[in-house]
């Protein structure tokens, strides 16, 4: 019974990472891995202690590089594999199709992001795998859900993608901007400053996590109603 239950699942579950990823799955693991060990080596050669909070910068880029191809160009690779008039064909199936798409994504990144921080924890500083993937995934979500957003509008990965650039760009002037802020988005939960009350600085913490994630949820939301007009997809 399990495996007439999860066999379509996992075909359904394929079918879709090769729709989303372009059949370009494998260069988005690598690139990632590829920048982790970047950031790992250039913490190892500086002169700065590795803490927990150097372990959230090495995971923060690679978690946000796995979402941001599937998020930015799954509708353009609706567009160019010709499915586009299929999801939008059946009433409803579009959301069930890309909310499933979000879903196999995200379980992807948090499996890899979950492994990276396990390794972290054994080659680099002691970190707890768990929580630090947590922590990243915040951001993550904000980001991949945003890049959602913003093809809906756009309708082009291309596009999307320079969108994003630009507005993390900004964020990240914004971040040194901002320092210790609920606002920020970059804000690293780790990371305590020797000069601030903890409970005061984890408050902080907890408004930033509240925000952000209310911030995804709008941004899903919206997404998801843009994608009732089937005429400026098609």
């Amino acid at each position: 019974m399990k495996s007439y239950i999860l066999s379509p699942i996992a075909k359904l579950s394929r079918y879709n990472i090769k729709i989303i990823f372009g059949n370009k799955f494998i260069y988005f693991v690598l690139s990632a891995i590829g920048f982790y060990i970047l950031t790992v080596g250039i913490s190892l050669f500086s002169d700065n202690e590795i803490t927990m909070a150097s372990g959230y910068n090495m995971l923060l880029v690679p978690s946000i590089l796995l979402v941001f191809y599937p998020t930015c160009f799954g509708i353009q690779n609706d567009q160019d594999a010709k499915i586009i008039e299929i999801i939008f064909g059946i009433p409803n199936y579009r959301y069930k199709v890309w909310l499933f798409r979000l879903i196999i994504a995200y379980a992807i990144c948090f499996l890899l992001t979950l492994l990276l921080a396990m390794l972290t924890d054994w080659m680099v500083v002691e970190v707890p795998p768990v929580e630090l993937t947590l922590q990243v995934m915040v951001p993550a979500l904000f980001t991949g859900i945003l890049c959602f957003m913003l093809s809906t509008f756009i309708r082009n990965g291309n596009g999307t993608a320079v969108m994003i650039i630009i507005i993390g760009m900004l964020l990240f002037v914004l971040h040194k901007v901002l320092g210790i802020s609920k606002w920020n988005l970059f804000l690293n939960p780790f990371d305590v400053p020797l000069d601030k009350n903890p409970r005061i600085f984890y408050n902080t913490v907890f408004d930033n996590r509240l925000l952000i994630l209310c911030a995804t949820l709008v941004c899903l939301l919206t997404g998801l109603y843009k994608t009732q007009n089937r005429e400026k997809f098609i």
